[in-house]
């Protein structure tokens, strides 16, 4: 864990990510006179490139700020719309009760270009090329890949040979998985159109406008366009063309909107709104609020029982999920985050694990194809790496990054969507599409039902930490479903435990399965609890005793949190050792 005080002279900030590239492209920024908006903007463009198994160019950017002048903290809404054509109609034409989750069909708007570019324009200081240049120039030079990116590759490699030429002609140099140092040329091409295209304006602002524009209206949108009438086999084992039109890219911009928060005494949380899960974190504090005197660390590792009661508050939270939330006007939130819902809901809790998906509120409804999928296999997300089928199908993706700097500038972002096993490469821009629809559900009536130009509700889930009303904490995780799970992990070893960054993001993590997957195929399975072996065999088998099915994990296996802190005059940061790949670095 890194430390520094902001009042030295030379202090620029702190940066924690999930690769370590990404956060000395966000330090050389900072030391180069930029604020934490245009570091964080850098190191999301070099974690296209660095981790393109985990999130890429067309994928979405939600992300939760303060600004030096503003306290209170803010939304960056970068996820985009599903197409006009995304009808439940056109879906049960094609016979289909799930949105595939790899090609074409799964695929929304790109939030990713326009959601940095927004952010950059209106509170970074720095020009479009200053910080895409890291990007641009390790697409063309090449950069080292990590070595989960080849087995991801090796995963699918029979999809993009066979399925996929022009994934294969990228992932799969010389028939064999990417490896080493990798280059991108047809990326570096597409970054430097974009950049050329908004230099030929003048003004800073006025640039990062006409580069959002030669995206969303210019050869991007018109290539996407084009692949997209093509046909590519999915993960329903059938060949389907995508839906995506340039009218629908034009249609869409990033926004800003306003984060719930709910206070425990002098600790505030901050997270985004029920069009993400970021709620159900709230739920879970909110849960164990009241239960505070059972919960307890000894030696930086949780009791037994603290365990199974964030498990079952996160039970509760995750099927009230699954009921209300979603991109609708219709969400009760204030009431799901309320204290009095809360306090009516911790009676369900009792000293044996549920296998009952119970949600609350006004008339809650579930999906009525969860029966058919319970217990259909899934994986873990271990590390928040994708558990990657061989057609594609991907669960516990994502990045993150943390940024805070000297003036107080403070940003918690996860980018993801557009991984390179999501979709074939449109070959000319050198990516491809995401596959973040698959969270929709195609029956109707649910908050989360499928719709024309609506939001899917995704797991991508930043979060912001207050203590005495100021933003002193931003921190997140990847990890699909279990992101608000590893989270609460480090809330409770934090604010409860009292362990410090690096302590809380190290203690022994859990989470569980037993709700639906936001992934295809949506799989559950009741009692599952996966565990690091690390909370000892005793903490284990006495969960085991109280009904829960224990996976045992392995000892370093869940979650790649990160996170920096401002408070006391002093910064901190502290990024996760499992995966050897998460780096905090600060001055």
């Amino acid at each position: 864990m890194f430390t520094t005080r902001p009042e030295l002279a030379g202090t620029h900030g702190m940066v924690a990510s999930t690769h370590w590239l990404a956060s000395a492209t966000g330090m050389a920024v900072l030391e180069d006179g930029g604020n934490a908006f245009d570091a964080a903007v850098a190191a999301g463009f070099v974690l296209q490139i660095a981790e393109p198994h985990l999130c890429g160019p067309a994928g979405q950017v939600p992300g939760i700020f303060v600004t030096a002048a503003d306290r209170t903290p803010r939304v960056l809404a970068g996820q985009g719309v599903s197409p006009a054509a995304a009808t439940p109609e056109y879906f049960a034409d094609l016979g289909l009760d799930l949105i595939p989750g790899s090609g074409l069909l799964p695929a929304t708007v790109p939030g990713a270009w326009d959601g940095w570019l927004l952010l950059l324009r209106d509170h970074g200081t720095k020009s479009l090329r200053d910080v895409l240049g890291y990007a641009i120039s390790y697409a063309r030079n090449g950069i080292p890949l990590v070595s989960r990116v080849g087995d991801t590759i090796r995963a699918v490699q029979d999809l993009l040979v066979e399925h996929w030429p022009t994934s294969a002609a990228l992932w799969l140099p010389g028939g064999r998985p990417a490896e080493g140092l990798h280059r991108n040329p047809a990326l570096a091409d597409t970054w430097e159109r974009l950049v050329a295209e908004a230099e030929s304006v003048g003004g800073r602002e006025a640039q990062i406008d006409a580069g959002r524009r030669a995206w969303s209206q210019g050869f991007v949108a018109e290539a996407i366009e084009a692949f997209s009438r093509k046909a590519f086999r999915d993960d329903s084992g059938r060949d389907h063309a995508g839906l995506l039109t340039g009218e629908d890219i034009a249609g869409w911009e990033a926004t800003y909107e306003d984060a719930l928060q709910v206070d425990f005494g002098d600790w505030g949380l901050v997270k985004m709104g029920a069009w993400t899960q970021g709620p159900a974190l709230l739920q879970q504090a909110r849960l164990l609020d009241g239960l505070r005197d059972e919960l307890s660390y000894v030696d930086g590792i949780p009791t037994e029982r603290t365990v199974h009661l964030a498990v079952e508050a996160t039970k509760l939270a995750f099927a009230d999920r699954e009921a209300w939330y979603g991109d609708s006007p219709d969400v009760p939130i204030e009431l799901l985050i309320s204290r009095e819902y809360a306090d009516a809901r911790r009676a369900l809790i009792t000293d044996e694990a549920s296998a009952e998906l119970r949600p609350g509120g006004p008339s809650p409804r579930l999906p009525a194809i969860l029966g058919k999928l319970r217990g259909l296999e899934s994986g873990s997300g271990a590390t928040g790496e994708p558990t990657v089928g061989p057609l594609g199908e991907t669960r516990g993706d994502t990045v993150h990054i943390d940024v805070v700097d000297a003036a107080g500038n403070m940003i918690s972002v996860t980018p993801s969507g557009g991984w390179l096993q999501s979709s074939p490469t449109i070959p000319e821009l050198g990516f491809c599409l995401d596959s973040r629809g698959q969270m929709f559900w195609l029956e109707q009536g649910l908050p989360n039902s499928l719709a024309p130009r609506k939001r899917p509700r995704i797991t991508l889930s930043p979060s912001m930490g207050l203590r005495d009303g100021e933003p002193v904490l931003a921190f997140g995780t990847p990890g699909g479903d279990q992101q608000d799970q590893w989270q609460l992990c480090f809330w409770l070893a934090h604010t409860l435990g009292g362990l410090n960054l690096q302590e809380s993001i190290d203690s022994p993590a859990w989470h569980t399965t037993a709700f639906p997957s936001s992934f295809y195929p949506r799989s559950w399975t009741p009692r599952e609890l996966v565990v690091e072996s690390r909370l000892g065999q005793s903490t284990i088998d006495a969960l085991a005793a109280r009904g829960h099915d224990v996976v045992d994990a392995g000892p370093w296996a869940l979650g790649r949190l990160s996170a920096v802190s401002r408070s006391g005059g002093v910064l901190r940061a502290a990024a996760n050792a499992r995966g050897m790949q998460g780096y905090a670095v600060g001055r």
